[in-house]
């Protein structure tokens, strides 16, 4: 292995000291003789801290070098280094506790992990199966649990890919010489990150998510304090819908889907009163239309904003559900007309709008009867309200 990098033979090393052996030119991308600091690798982020009270502020592989980024100037030679010990904690449990995870997947379901992200609020792992049945996902948090109340021991030894008994739960793709973490009795992976002495600090694991992704099934999870933290802010969630609906945590599920359910029958009798009302003013609308010399009753209803929705679409259906009767809405933001045309109004409206929205670069169609579409800009729709007025003239 690399010599110099701290990490490897020790995760809990928190206070280092070392020399500078190069720098950039303002003295804030420092190469040290030596470091605890972990770079960002195998899905792992770098370790934060402070380099002669400079904050470090990201960490980069660069080959056989490693380069501590700081946010400001480091003039020193000999320098003493500090691990932000917290965020380095995290890392561990969260790395471990994937082992601990993809391990026991292998162990139970024969379900290879193919991907590993540690990010700022939870963990994912690609698993190369096209579907996970939610008992095995059940079944393997479980397992994973109680491997982590067993308190396994988590051990790195350095040993030779070409060795017939490495015995990996996934075959390295390096040659040489390779650092393998293990955890008794269940997993051995060749692996750089950070990792913990034992399970049992791995803490609580908990699968927040599955969902397809890239042909597979991705896991989300948090451990440890994570896991902790997310508990806490669910229980606080769950306790304010519980007051604000005056029930228990326990009778919370019932009462929100029987919510649901009322708020779900009470949406469709609005809906449909709304298009009963909507049918209502185009009669209206209609009604004191004057006709125009070519018998034609025309209605032209601008709004500042909105949308083509179900009221509108009902109220132009409704106007032109009358004889001889031509409808037109125009939003003005963003930019959007509906035109309705009656059976008898020699109108086809589907025809008519996307021959004029062609010609100003808009968008849309529709039947015969009714058409609508999107216009570029608010010009744009003046023009297609005029075209469309003499068309139907």
């Amino acid at each position: 292995m690399t010599a110099g990098r701290l990490y490897y033979q020790d995760s809990y090393l928190t206070e280092f000291s070392a020399r500078v052996l190069d720098r950039g030119a303002t003295g804030q991308r420092l190469y040290l003789d030596r470091t605890a600091f972990y770079p960002a690798s195998g899905g792992q982020p770098h370790d934060v801290g402070w380099i002669a009270g400079a904050p470090v502020i990201e960490v980069v592989e660069e080959e056989e070098r490693i380069a501590h980024l700081t946010a400001e100037p480091v003039a020193d030679t000999e320098v003493a280094c500090r691990i932000d010990w917290g965020r380095r904690f995290d890392h561990m449990q969260q790395h471990t506790g994937q082992h601990v995870l993809s391990g026991v997947l292998m162990e139970l379901c024969g379900i290879q992990t193919v991907g590993f992200h540690l990010g700022a609020a939870a963990a994912t792992i690609d698993l190369a199966t096209a579907s996970l049945e939610p008992a095995q996902l059940t079944a393997a948090e479980d397992r994973a649990n109680a491997v982590v109340f067993e308190n396994r021991a988590v051990t790195v030894s350095l040993e030779e890919a070409a060795s017939s008994s490495l015995d990996l739960r996934k075959p390295a793709e390096r040659q040489g010489t390779l650092r393998i973490v293990a955890i008794e009795g269940l997993d051995r992976s060749a692996c750089g990150g950070t990792h913990l002495r034992a399970t049992g600090e791995v803490g609580p694991i908990v699968v927040r998510r599955m969902e397809r992704a890239h042909g597979g099934v991705r896991l989300e999870f948090l451990c440890g304090w994570r896991a902790l933290r997310r508990a806490r802010a669910d229980f606080e969630t769950l306790s304010r819908a519980a007051r604000a609906l005056s029930a228990s945590l326990e009778e919370l599920p019932a009462l929100v889907e029987a919510q649901s359910a009322s708020l779900q029958a009470a949406e469709k009798a609005r809906r449909k009163l709304a298009a009963e009302l909507a049918g209502f003013r185009g009669r209206e609308l209609y009604a004191a239309a004057a006709p125009e010399p070519s018998g034609l009753r025309r209605v032209v209803q601008r709004l500042p904003k909105g949308s083509i929705d179900e009221e509108l679409r009902a109220m132009a259906q409704s106007f032109t559900a009358q004889p001889g009767a031509v409808f037109v809405a125009a939003i003005e933001e963003p930019p959007a007309v509906l035109l309705a045309a009656s059976k008898d109004s020699g109108v086809n409206a589907g025809e008519a709008l996307k021959a004029v929205l062609a010609r100003v670069g808009g968008r849309g169609g529709g039947s015969v009867q009714i058409a609508q579409g999107s216009a570029p800009s608010r010009d744009a729709l003046e023009q297609i309200l005029d075209e469309l007025r003499r068309a139907s003239a």
